[in-house]
């Protein structure tokens, strides 16, 4: 019986900037921070005190893509048609404040719907995100 879920995967068009991102820009712990091949990295990073981790997957893996392969994956994820998920957090407004003067991107500024605040970003690659209020 599967227990627990402990990794997802983002793809990303540059690792390295992405790991600048998540942990620089969003604050996130780097769990792993493996050299793979001559550019590459197995990194995972999770926001701090989550056990799940985040793969930070560049499309450009050679190991895992064919070309052809890497150029449908990056295209999608520069046309914000790939890559979603929700990160929670208890003030979104101070939060979004927070992020904006990182230089993280917003597609939606903070707004009241559904009864509770809700935004949404993008990370350096385009893969886009939701923020709302944790329960």
């Amino acid at each position: 019986m599967i227990s627990k879920l402990s990794h997802v995967s983002f793809f990303v068009l540059d690792v390295h900037s992405a790991k600048d991102f998540y942990e620089n820009k969003l604050g996130f712990e780097v769990k792993m921070n493996v050299p793979v091949g001559d550019k590459g990295l197995w990194l995972t990073v999770s926001p701090p005190g989550q056990d799940i981790e985040i793969t930070l997957i560049p499309v450009d893996q050679e190991m895992m893509f064919k070309p052809d392969t890497s150029a449908k994956l990056a295209e999608l994820i520069k046309a914000r048609a790939f890559g979603f998920g929700v990160f929670e957090c208890k003030d979104v407004f101070a939060t979004y404040e927070e992020l904006k003067a990182k230089g993280v991107e917003f597609i939606k500024a903070p707004t009241v719907g559904g009864g509770k605040p809700e935004a949404m970003f993008i990370d350096d690659s385009g893969n886009f995100f939701g923020l709302c209020k944790s329960e």
